[in-house]
């Protein structure tokens, strides 16, 4: 994966804060989020490798989440972002906690970050994996229809946003354009089920942030998320759910402007 190829749009001035999306998403998901950052800091928001305009890494590439840390930290020297603030979702934020254990950020925020399910949850993500392969041999214009059906947008509702009644949440669907054979969801969804974030230490202020509603990576994660990276800032966001960009942008950029601020003044260790 060639870190020239990312995808990513900039905005704002000041010390560089990167925004990574989660699994299947694009760097829009941080539309509501970003704007209301930028007076203090230059936001970059970033299509990982394989999703948005990014292009998806060779057949013959590593694609996990330690070869996209290593490609968004050369994504970050190739720009010379200097220690730059890191936010994450899901994916994203595994990305970013990893960065943070490697001295690259000088904060870290993440939102239900990868890497601290339980046994169940893990079996819960095979079984997605399985279900992705299946659906690649399924015609696109059948997976199109179903995706538009009833039960699966009220599904998809409840798996990605904290209220599935609020109307907010009325055009929430599960893509399906990602399940064809050998596409980046559909080779990395295995590779997250079977990924654990190791306990290090990171030295620099993290904030650990889970959706109460969260039904996709549940919020007793964050127990674990806490064991392993014991100096972070624990934070429940109440009412919002896997994507929580989407269901309270305020809050979100509220806590990353908090670690960010941390950051800047040159803290080592969440308070």
């Amino acid at each position: 994966m060639d870190p020239r190829h990312i995808a990513f749009e900039r905005r704002g001035s000041g010390r560089p804060l990167v925004l990574l999306h989660g699994l299947g998403d694009r760097r829009q998901s941080w539309r509501s989020v970003a704007p209301r950052l930028t007076d203090d800091y230059e936001v970059v928001s970033v299509d990982l490798p394989g999703f948005g305009e990014s292009p998806a890494p060779t057949a013959d590439e590593p694609y996990d989440v330690h070869s996209l840390v290593r490609v968004i930290r050369e994504f970050c020297e190739l720009h010379g972002f200097e220690r730059p603030h890191l936010a994450g979702n899901s994916l994203g934020g595994s990305i970013a906690l990893e960065l943070g254990v490697q001295q690259v950020a000088g904060s870290v925020t993440v939102f239900s970050p990868c890497g601290f399910s339980d046994n169940l949850a893990r079996w819960g993500m095979r079984t997605v994996g399985v279900v992705a392969r299946l659906a690649t041999h399924i015609p696109m214009p059948v997976k199109e229809r179903l995706a538009e059906t009833a039960p699966a947008r009220a599904a998809a509702r409840i798996a990605l946003r904290g209220d599935p009644s609020s109307p907010g949440a009325k055009a929430t669907r599960f893509g399906v354009q990602g399940l064809e054979p050998g596409a980046p969801y559909v080779r990395m969804v295995p590779r997250i089920a079977e990924y654990d974030f190791a306990p290090r230490p990171i030295a620099c202020p993290v904030t650990v942030a889970w959706g109460d509603h969260d039904r996709t990576l549940l919020p007793s994660s964050a127990r674990h998320a806490h064991e392993r990276v014991p100096t972070a800032r624990m934070v429940s966001l109440i009412g919002a759910g896997h994507i929580p960009m989407a269901d309270d942008p305020l809050a979100v950029a509220e806590q990353i402007r908090w670690t960010c601020h941390a950051g800047d003044r040159g803290g080592h260790r969440a308070r």
